[in-house]
């Protein structure tokens, strides 16, 4: 998936039962060279929302995904982030290594906010 620059992308994880406590954990301590690389790669308006063992995240790109993807793929602390993780995660692709990406079936956009 090449979504366009500013375009959301919204992918889910599965983590193993019982490791969302441990998943919170790491995500409050996320490393400084993590966020450098988000911001390296343009990716911004990164967000995760969980809800027992399902991890949903949504982000925007500066450079579309292939780009944020080309950037982390070379990277020597996304490696290590990934290892760090790799033991709290079920499922984080289809069985090519496609991310399980979320496809938007509606979205509600008022070009006004309603007066009072």
């Amino acid at each position: 998936m090449n979504a366009a620059p500013e375009e959301p992308l919204v992918f889910m994880y599965r983590l193993k039962p019982g490791m969302g406590a441990e998943y919170d954990r790491a995500h409050r301590a996320v490393w400084p060279e993590i966020l450098a690389l988000l911001d390296a790669a343009g990716i911004y308006d990164y967000r995760i929302w969980r809800r027992g063992d399902l991890v949903v995240s949504a982000m925007r790109t500066v450079k579309g995904f292939d780009y944020a993807s080309r950037v982390t793929a070379t990277s020597e602390v996304q490696s290590r982030w990934t290892a760090s993780l790799a033991h709290v995660f079920e499922q984080i692709s289809d069985e090519d290594g496609t991310p399980l990406w979320l496809d938007l079936v509606f979205a509600h956009r008022p070009q006004e906010e309603p007066g009072p």
